[in-house]
């Protein structure tokens, strides 16, 4: 059993090293630990400072390509050196690597295929009160668009099994993690949560730069998941507005026509009828936009299949390397 912990970093040469040393050096379990990192094209000494601590893998973007981009490549390595579970952690040394053992034992014990570290928020002392609030709003959207009951939908304290991690698409360009917990719950992927500590923070969060402009990416982000992966749903309800209001501005015409009123009254009449159009051309976008989802998932396993049968020619390779080096 291998376990690959993946850090993505931009920037992080002053404090990776202190990441790094809280890692763990041994789960009962786990026969193998590995560190790999994602250099999200840093202009420090970053890699320099992994290398020289014994890093193992390094996947290097020579431009700054953004959190999920860096979370799918680091994926993607684990899964090509091997990996049976995959742990995705901060370089800010955010989280307690003793938490590591934490969130794998659930995927050794087989009871889930996807852990989150659910962090005690209430009582982070360097997250403000509107931020807590924010987080708290953020985990309730996502588990009504994914159905879950995961209580820290932003933490990317996380561990995946090799099943999951084969399944998984990210297609935003801000963050994995909300999309990733929208996506298992659609396809009934077992995900748990469980409490984690964090340390005192190293540095500012650099994943937003004002709260306004984090909420706005969370929001948009949850939206995109929700129009992507329940598109009849999201256009039902949509559609159901300009319809219910032009459902009602008709009956309220046809009143004022069986009592013999109906002048003056046809702008109504009109506007119902727009509106029921309105409404009528959302059904129908929505139950398209179905069909494509419903294509889009019959890819997905194709893909699924394809990406299997090539990581486990990659997986034989790296498990003879580590035969022959021991």
């Amino acid at each position: 059993m291998k376990l690959i912990i993946q850090i993505p970093c931009y920037n992080e040469a002053e404090t990776l090293e202190v990441a790094l040393n809280d890692l763990p050096k041994h789960i009962d379990g786990i026969d193998t630990i590995e560190y790999l990192i994602i250099n999200d094209g840093s202009h420090d000494n970053t890699v320099e400072v992994a290398r020289r601590w014994g890093i193992h893998y390094v996947v290097n973007f020579t431009k700054n390509r953004g959190l999920a981009k860096g979370f799918m490549a680091g994926l993607d390595a684990c899964l090509r050196n091997g990996a049976d579970i995959i742990v995705n952690t901060d370089a800010d040394n955010q989280y307690n690597g003793d938490d590591i053992e934490t969130i794998v034992r659930p995927i050794l014990e087989g009871k889930s295929d996807i852990v989150i570290g659910a962090r005690p928020i209430d009582q982070t002392e360097h997250f403000s009160p509107l931020k807590k609030k924010l987080q708290h709003f953020g985990s309730w959207v996502v588990r009504k668009a994914s159905k879950s009951d995961i209580p820290d939908a932003p933490s990317g304290f996380r561990a995946y099994s090799r099943e999951a991690a084969l399944r998984l698409n990210v297609t935003n360009e801000y963050t994995y993690t909300l999309e990733t917990i929208v996506q298992a719950g659609r396809e009934r992927i077992p995900m748990a949560s469980v409490p984690i500590r964090t340390n005192a923070e190293l540095r500012p969060s650099r994943l937003f730069h004002s709260m306004f402009g984090y909420v706005k990416k969370s929001m948009l982000t949850i939206l995109r998941a929700f129009v992507l992966y329940k598109p009849l749903k999201f256009f039902a309800i949509l559609g159901s507005i300009p319809f219910g209001i032009g459902i009602i501005l008709g009956i309220r015409f046809l009143v004022f026509a069986l009592q013999g009123n109906s002048d003056g009254h046809v702008q109504s009449l009109i506007l119902a009828s727009t509106l029921l159009m309105m409404g009528f051309m959302t059904y129908v976008v929505g139950i398209l936009s179905d069909t494509i989802a419903a294509e889009r998932k019959i890819l997905e396993d194709v893909q699924y299949h394809a990406r299997r049968a090539d990581y486990a020619v990659d997986k034989a390779v790296s498990t003879q390397r580590d035969t022959k080096a021991q």
